[in-house]
């Protein structure tokens, strides 16, 4: 993979991280796949939190983006059959740890490229997680084998996709929108949705994902895709400098908790997700927009984790994280432990003629 090509699709979203907030969106907010999930779900009343509720067209743009690109270089394939419900649940177990920590990993650099130093504590959890995911891998972990579908089935998300933003723009009356918090803080929508769709074009060719970029470190020893989330948090931190919203230390961040244990433990959960999954909460609606009906049902998991955290209280506030979330990010996190041990096949010696035996 060219190097300049993952550098550039940081840059680009590094970019409209913070040319976003500049535009409306929150602070230190401008892309979150996870608060933007989260908001969309309210929009369509499946939680009933007032302040998160809002179609972001940015969720579209990315799915379309990515949908729209690989149409036109022929990667476009519809695929799916790896634990399609165990995904679901993955996804599930990602949102609820991401709303732990308020943000998924772009939102994590992001917050660090503003100087927030909860999202530095974020990230040692992230780093854990994935090195946990990692030594599943190692002793062979796998959700199986996709299998080409027919097309309807990559057109899914797509479709889902488009139906959002006609409901945006037509807004029936059972469509939500906030008039205060973070979901009344929004970029315009052309602003938004174009932004949405060059970034999931970018990410669509260069395969940008935070967590694979620890991930292979890990395992490969490969820094191909670090440049990516390097590149993101350079480009966003000159943002931030440019246009005062650099802000260093722990106190008094937009949208954030100060609670170091949560921040660590709810982004651990990500990161150990991210890499049981295949790839961060990013990727995995870029792939949905490309046809992967496995990342589909993730992205259907993440909508209804952010349903599920809001309804039963395991969302975070800037106010620090309740006994509901706490225990939410406990039993997400000892979930995905579950699913590595039972998804890690085991070596086992089978015998052959001759008395030798060999390990499978």
């Amino acid at each position: 993979m060219n190097k300049r090509l993952i550098i550039v699709s940081g840059i680009i979203a590094g970019f409209f991280g913070v040319l976003l907030v500049r535009f409306g969106n929150p602070a230190n907010m401008g892309v979150c796949v996870a608060c933007f999930v989260r908001d969309i779900s309210g929009g369509l009343g499946l939680h009933r939190a007032a302040a998160v509720q809002y179609i972001r067209p940015e969720i579209s743009g990315f799915i379309l983006g990515s949908f729209i690109i690989a149409l036109f270089v022929g990667e476009f394939r519809a695929r799916g059959g790896s634990s399609p419900i165990i995904r679901f649940f993955i996804g599930m177990a990602v949102m609820i740890g991401a709303l732990v920590f308020l943000g998924c990993p772009l939102r994590m650099v992001l917050r660090l490229s503003a100087g927030d130093l909860n999202a530095l504590v974020g990230l040692f959890g992230f780093i854990f997680g994935i090195y946990i995911g990692v030594l599943f891998l190692r002793r062979g972990f796998s959700l199986g084998r996709s299998y080409n579908l027919s097309s309807g089935n990559g057109m899914a998300i797509p479709v889902l996709a488009i139906i959002l933003v006609i409901l945006l723009m037509t807004a029936p009356i059972f469509i939500f929108f906030s008039e205060s918090g973070p979901g009344a803080a929004r970029a315009p929508f052309l602003i938004s949705l174009a932004a949405g769709l060059i970034i999931g074009m970018v990410v669509q060719r260069s395969r940008l994902c935070q967590a694979g970029c620890f991930r292979d470190l890990m395992l490969i020893k490969d820094p191909h895709l670090l440049y990516g989330s390097l590149a993101i948090f350079v480009a966003a931190f000159i943002g931030n400098m440019a246009l005062g919203y650099f802000k260093f230390g722990f106190a008094g961040q937009p949208v954030a908790h100060t609670d170091g244990v949560w921040n660590f433990l709810g982004l651990a959960v990500v990161g150990l997700g991210a890499t049981l999954l295949g790839g961060c909460p990013l990727r995995q609606t870029v792939m949905a927009g490309e046809g992967d009906s496995d990342a589909a049902m993730v992205f259907l998991g993440l909508l209804f984790g952010a349903a599920f955290s809001h309804n039963f209280g395991l969302a975070a506030s800037p106010a620090g994280v309740g006994a509901a979330g706490q225990w939410g990010a406990v039993i997400a996190g000892a979930f995905l432990l579950l699913v590595g041990f039972t998804f890690t096949l085991p070596k086992v010696k089978i015998p052959v003629k001759g008395g030798v035996t060999h390990e499978r």
